[in-house]
């Protein structure tokens, strides 16, 4: 009995120890800036490498109106937030977004805060995982939750302020940027992808009213790539071609994920549709005849 019991307190202990996540990680990069990474709070702005953070806190200035009915309603929700320490977008909003909770009296442990990483193999990530199956492909990101369920989220940055824009999230009126993105996402987590490209045609009218230009999709196909999403993320890039078929950009793009996946024909013929439509682009024309000469040699 007390070996079973020896058993199961090591394993509750090794879980927990597996789980633990520390907070407010610091990286330094190859190039000596100091980042977040993981689970983070407040305090983890501290660092003079963080100096963004207490200059653009101590500017903002929320309008009191809509903070007096976020006091009395953004208890009842919990938030969820995906950011960059490397980010501009992510150093601008994230310190007005704390000084937001802070003036509403929101309970801070209602807030979960994630950054994520800046390198390629692990774009828009944590290492906790926190960010599957939260379609990050922005930051920051801002997810509401109620009752465990997600109501909406801000994306990159607001429509209008954060204050007024959570207001009009609480007020079940709000459409975030990038919409056209968790459209598509939708898309693609209910329909396999031979079922997707049956309907592609009925679909491009809906999402050109929703992709206001081809760097909307061109970056959620880039994260689903470096998540290992490969053929999700070709499907958002081919769908990016019919959408802006006038972009060279999106034929790049899609021409290098089809040669990281060995797709060799498949990449060249995109690079040169893409060198027709940018035919002075000297990076085309030096990675398309590197392509050649590396297919003629094998």
């Amino acid at each position: 009995m007390k070996t079973i019991l020896l058993c199961i307190t090591s394993f509750l202990l090794y879980s927990t120890a597996l789980n633990a996540q520390p907070f407010n990680q610091e990286i330094t990069n190859e190039k000596g800036a100091t980042h977040l990474l993981g689970k983070i709070n407040k305090e983890g702005f501290s660092n003079d490498s963080f100096a963004w953070f207490t200059k653009n806190y101590d500017s903002y200035n929320p309008n009191k109106t809509a903070i007096d009915t976020l006091e009395n309603q953004l208890s009842k929700y919990s938030i969820t937030a995906f950011m960059g320490t490397w980010c501009g977008d992510s150093k601008r909003e994230v310190p007005k977004f704390y000084k937001i909770l802070e003036e509403a009296n929101f309970p801070l442990e209602r807030l979960t805060m994630v950054a994520v990483s800046r390198d390629r193999d692990t774009y828009k990530q944590s290492p906790g995982g926190e960010h599957e199956a939260k379609n990050i492909h922005r930051v920051p990101t801002f997810i509401v939750y109620k009752n465990g369920r997600e109501v909406n989220r801000i994306v990159e940055g607001p429509i209008e302020t954060l204050e007024e824009d959570l207001v009009k999230i609480m007020e079940k009126d709000y459409t975030p940027n990038y919409h056209g993105v968790s459209v598509l996402d939708e898309l693609l987590s209910e329909m396999d992808s031979q079922k997707f490209n049956r309907k592609q045609k009925k679909l491009i009218p809906q999402l050109k009213k929703e992709v206001k230009n081809m760097y909307e999709i061109n970056t959620y196909s880039s994260v689903l790539f470096y998540s290992h999403r490969e053929e999700e993320a070709i499907i958002a890039a081919r769908l990016n071609t019919l959408l802006f078929p006038k972009e060279a950009r999106v034929y790049s793009s899609l021409g290098n994920k089809l040669y990281a996946m060995e797709d060799y024909e498949g990449a060249v013929e995109n690079y040169e549709k893409a060198l027709s439509l940018d035919p002075d682009n000297e990076t085309y024309k030096k990675t398309l005849a590197s392509w050649v000469k590396n297919e003629a040699m094998e």
